[in-house]
């Protein structure tokens, strides 16, 4: 069986999208077509949603090249506010930094008013139930989220807490499921074995947004109290869980496990910053990527695009 999950990161999902379109590229096909199963977090959710929504052809809506589009052209737009906004939520500390408008309207735009059991792939996106305080997935196969809209549950998977406002889906209020697994790849892997237990045989592609480079001293950390831990202590929460979820899987799967990740020596880590410059250094970022693991995508390619 072969896994496709893809991490949450914000405008940064430009460098998992540049590595998923030299896969199109090197296999002449879509990634719907590539993977038995797709999954992912905020802004790896709303990728997995884009690349297996249906077109008016039957085909895929979007390949990888054209959402690497969609993230230059919309991601300043998601990514925008007002003076007043500013003003007014005091740089997040009060309200949410950014109107949830822009980013609805641009998911709706994309996606459209397909559903999650029109999915050309089974596809799992994750988000998180602030009443029942527990994980809340979508799963395209699975009755109770039949008639939801694409657009919905990519919405509630990228409602990143302090960034945007929750979502409410039937009556509940979720948020970005990058608050519990910001790696949604030991979640698509249970997934997988839950339902295909008979194949032994899983490969799982798992691609990250790019990893956290900026060290935190001791001289800075050992005087920080809860104001100047609450920005840090998430990075380093949600960091430190995504490298467990891969050490993991190593351990699981060995060589089946295919993880590709970039250090942000180069592009600013912030999940929002969508300037000019910064969305260059990210293209940057996921083109030597690309390079740096060219024999790994080619070995890669000629196995799932068989």
């Amino acid at each position: 069986m072969r896994v496709l999950s893809i991490d949450g990161g914000g405008i940064r999902g430009i460098v998992p999208a540049t590595v998923l379109a030299a896969l199109e590229q090197r296999t002449a096909k879509p990634a719907n077509e590539l993977f038995d199963l797709i999954a992912g977090t905020s802004t790896g959710g709303i990728l997995a949603l884009a690349l297996t929504a249906p077109g008016p052809d039957g085909g895929p809506r979007w390949n990888a090249t054209a959402i690497l589009d969609l993230y230059r052209e919309e991601g300043p737009k998601i990514f925008s506010r007002s003076l007043g906004r500013r003003i007014t939520s005091i740089e997040g500390l009060i309200d949410e930094r950014y109107p949830s408008e822009n980013l609805r309207a641009v998911l709706q735009r994309y996606l459209g008013g397909a559903t999650l059991e029109q999915a050309l792939t089974p596809m799992l996106v994750t988000s998180y139930d602030l009443v029942a305080r527990k994980p809340r997935f979508f799963k395209s196969w699975r009755d109770d989220d039949v008639g939801v809209p694409m657009a919905l549950a990519a919405e509630a998977t990228s409602a990143a807490p302090t960034y945007f406002e929750p979502v409410l889906v039937d009556g509940t209020p979720l948020v970005d499921g990058g608050v519990f697994a910001g790696n949604p790849a030991m979640c698509a892997y249970a997934e997988a074995r839950r339902l295909r237990p008979d194949d032994e045989d899983v490969l799982l592609v798992s691609l990250g947004t790019g990893s956290l480079t900026r060290p935190i001293t001791y001289d800075q950390a050992k005087d920080w109290g809860l104001l100047e831990w609450a920005r840090p202590v998430i990075d380093v929460v949600l960091d430190g869980s995504s490298d467990a979820v891969d050490y993991q899987l190593d351990q699981l799967l060995a060589d089946r496990h295919v993880r590709l990740q970039a250090a942000l020596t180069d592009a600013n880590d912030n999940m929002d910053d969508a300037s000019a410059a910064n969305l260059d250094a990210l293209a940057r970022t996921g083109r030597r990527l690309v390079e740096e693991n060219a024999a790994r995508l080619d070995a890669l390619a000629a196995e799932i695009g068989r």
